[in-house]
C-alpha cells in the first residue's frame, strides 16, 4: 500500500512511517503542514493518507479540514485521522463517505489492531476508534435508535468501529449467525430498505446523528 502521512511531530512521524515500513507498505510522501500535505497527495496520489487531526499553520484542526478538502477532490483517497483526544466532530463529518478512520494516536502501540484498522479503511471499510464510538455511545440517543435492545446497541457500536461479523462474534462471544441477525434486526429497526446503498454505514450514520445525504 502506498500511504502518505501528514504530522508535525517529526519524531512521531518517523516513528509510523518505519513502521509502516517494516510492515511491507511503501511511504511516498510525508508532510509536517496541512498545505504541505494537500500538495504531497495531489503529486503522489496515494493509496491512503494518514493524517493528524491538529496540524500548522493555525495548529488546530488543519489536519482534519485538509483531510475533507482531500477527500472532495481525491474521492477514491483512503483516509485515516489520528487525534490525541476524542474530537467526534469529524469523525461524524467524514464517516459517510467511506474509506475513513478515526483513530486515537494511542492506538498505534496496539502495532496489530492498527495496521488492522489501515486495511479495512483502504478496502473501502470505516474505523472508528473504540474510545470515539464509547464517547458517542454515552451521549441521550432517540428516535429509531431508542427501539434498539442493548445487545443491539452493542453490535451496532462495533459496526461503528469497522467491524465485521466475524470480528463482531469473536468479540462478543457470539456467533456469526447470532450476529446476522442482530444486524438484520438493526437495520429493519432503523428502517433501512434493501434498496439502500451500504445500509451498514447508514446505520452507523444514523447512530451518530448524521442525516444521511
Amino acid at each position: 500500500m502506498r500511504i502518505v502521512i501528514g504530522e508535525d511531530s517529526a519524531l512521531f512521524r518517523e516513528g509510523l512511517a518505519r513502521l509502516l515500513e517494516d510492515a511491507g507498505h511503501e511511504i511516498v510522501g510525508k508532510a509536517a503542514d496541512a498545505v504541505a500535505l494537500v500538495d504531497v497527495v495531489t503529486e503522489t496520489t496515494p493509496d491512503l493518507v494518514v493524517v493528524d487531526v491538529r496540524m500548522p499553520p493555525d495548529g488546530t484542526d488543519d489536519g482534519a479540514r485538509a483531510a475533507k478538502a482531500l477527500r472532495a477532490s481525491h474521492p477514491s483517497l483512503a483516509i485515516v485521522l489520528l487525534s490525541q483526544h476524542v474530537e467526534s466532530k469529524h469523525s461524524v463529518e467524514l464517516a459517510g463517505s467511506g474509506r475513513f478512520g478515526y483513530l486515537l494516536k494511542d492506538r498505534v502501540l496496539d502495532v496489530d489492531d492498527f495496521l488492522d484498522a489501515l486495511r479495512r479503511v483502504a478496502g473501502g471499510g470505516s474505523a472508528l476508534d473504540p474510545e470515539v464510538v464509547s464517547s458517542l455511545l454515552g451521549a441521550s440517543r432517540d428516535g429509531p435508535l431508542a427501539r434498539l435492545t442493548p445487545r443491539e446497541r452493542e453490535v451496532l457500536a462495533l459496526v461503528a468501529e469497522g467491524r465485521t461479523n466475524a470480528g463482531i462474534a469473536a468479540r462478543l462471544f457470539l456467533t456469526d449467525r447470532t450476529v446476522e441477525s442482530h444486524v438484520t434486526s438493526i437495520i429493519d429497526k432503523l428502517g433501512l430498505s434493501d434498496s439502500t446503498e451500504n445500509r451498514r454505514v447508514v446505520a452507523v450514520l444514523t447512530w451518530l446523528g448524521v442525516r444521511p445525504g
